[in-house]
């Protein structure tokens, strides 16, 4: 017992690592959350979309002088009407759209970042690939902020998301605004994103978004509870990634997406109803 107390207790007398847990804790409560509504209607892609949109945001805010993370959001919501303009004045499939403008936002955030570090000797590439063991108090806060709004945000308007996810037809006849509710919806996503990228980076987020929620709706079949459960995942994910960093040297945003990524084939493995081994149904799950 005093060893395990030991082993918990000594990464906490470090102040990064107080602050880096406090930010993975974070991060893996409103990536469950949102993810949720992206596993539910079956947008993985849009969060993989958003995520590599967000480069060139960043790269352009650094160049003018501005809160890179201002331009990485505002890089963000422009994706996300690019998408629905393609989406809705062509032919083209909403999963094309998306390939079409996150691969040509990517390429131009990379090549702006190239251009960057030809004359600045500076390392944008933690935003890639995470940086949590180096985030501040004041990183810490922001994201806390980022993290109370997305909250209140989904409480706010948890019932209309609701309609809205299961029955957008359904939705627009008696009158939910359902456009907006979309826009809202893609606007969380991009805040989630812009809150993830000190600690896991663009390439790592999408798993943080998507895993502890596909680990969760194999369990469960109620909204509320894949909500619920999946923030359990994120944050067991978060802390033992930190944990497993700091004893084994490995860096720290991976290392949460392989726990995470771990729970989730525990679960595809012995879930009681859609397990391989335990229960799979040949049905497919029915979250509402």
């Amino acid at each position: 017992m005093t060893e395990l107390f030991r082993i918990f207790i000594e990464p906490l007398q470090y102040g990064f690592m107080q602050r880096s847990i406090i930010v993975a804790i974070i991060i893996g409560i409103i990536c469950a959350v949102v993810g949720s509504y992206l596993m539910v209607q079956k947008l993985a892609l849009l969060g993989d979309a958003i995520s590599h949109s967000v480069l060139p945001g960043l790269a352009i805010a650094y160049i003018i002088g501005i809160n890179i993370f201002i331009g990485a959001f505002i890089a963000g919501l422009i994706s996300t009407i690019l998408i629905n303009i393609i989406r809705r004045r062509s032919p083209i499939k909403e999963d094309a759209a998306m390939g079409i403008v996150f691969s040509a936002f990517f390429a131009l955030g990379v090549t702006l970042i190239t251009i960057i570090q030809k004359d600045n000797k500076i390392d944008l590439n933690h935003f890639l690939f995470g940086n949590i063991l180096g985030v501040t108090s004041t990183d810490a806060i922001h994201t806390g902020i980022i993290a109370i709004i997305i909250i209140l945000v989904i409480v706010a308007i948890y019932k209309e998301l609701l309609f809205y996810t299961f029955d957008k037809l359904g939705a627009q006849a008696v009158g939910l605004p359902v456009n907006l509710l979309e826009m809202g919806l893609m606007i969380l996503i991009g805040l989630t994103i812009v809150a993830s990228l000190k600690a896991v980076g663009l390439i790592l987020v999408l798993s943080l978004l998507i895993t502890p929620a596909a680990t969760a709706y194999l369990l469960v079949n109620r909204l509320h509870h894949l909500m619920f459960l999946g923030v359990g995942f994120g944050i067991i994910s978060s802390i033992s990634g930190m944990y497993l960093s700091y004893y084994y040297n490995l860096p720290s945003g991976p290392a949460i997406v392989l726990v995470a990524f771990s729970l989730f084939v525990l679960s595809f493995l012995f879930s009681p109803k859609h397990g391989i081994l335990t229960g799979f149904s040949s049905s497919k799950a029915k979250i509402s």
